[in-house]
């Protein structure tokens, strides 16, 4: 049975937000990817385009989430998708961390504004 244990899973950092992998090709799926993510208090997030859907559920704290352009605060509880092709930030204008649950389609990968590929290590 895939399993990964909290305290087996590697972080990876970018733009001062943490991404810890819980479900991904690596341990077993096919399909589905799922990570925490863990945003700095005080993060200006950096807007990119994603190739697939994408949801997010926010389980501590609060976050400002723009996709296309269309801001909303987001807290505990909350959820957002972002469709495939839209571009997406994600801030934390707040004094306390943010985490939230990411899901996103195996294969998915994103492009910073400049047109850099980022296909990230979380997800693999």
């Amino acid at each position: 049975m895939p399993v990964i244990h909290a305290a087996d899973a590697q972080s990876h950092e970018m733009h001062g937000s943490r991404f810890t992998p819980l479900i991904r090709p690596s341990i077993g799926s096919r399909e589905l990817c799922l990570w925490r993510l863990e945003i700095a208090p005080g993060t200006e997030g950096v807007a990119h385009r994603v190739n697939r859907e994408e949801a997010f559920v926010v389980v501590g704290g609060g976050i400002t989430m723009t996709i296309d352009g269309e801001s909303a605060r987001l807290t505990v509880g909350d959820a957002a998708v972002a469709p495939a092709g839209s571009v997406i930030r994600l801030d934390n204008p707040s004094a306390d961390q943010a985490e939230v649950i990411v899901n996103a389609p195996v294969g998915f990968t994103g492009e910073l504004l400049d047109g850099t590929v980022v296909n990230p290590p979380w997800v693999n």
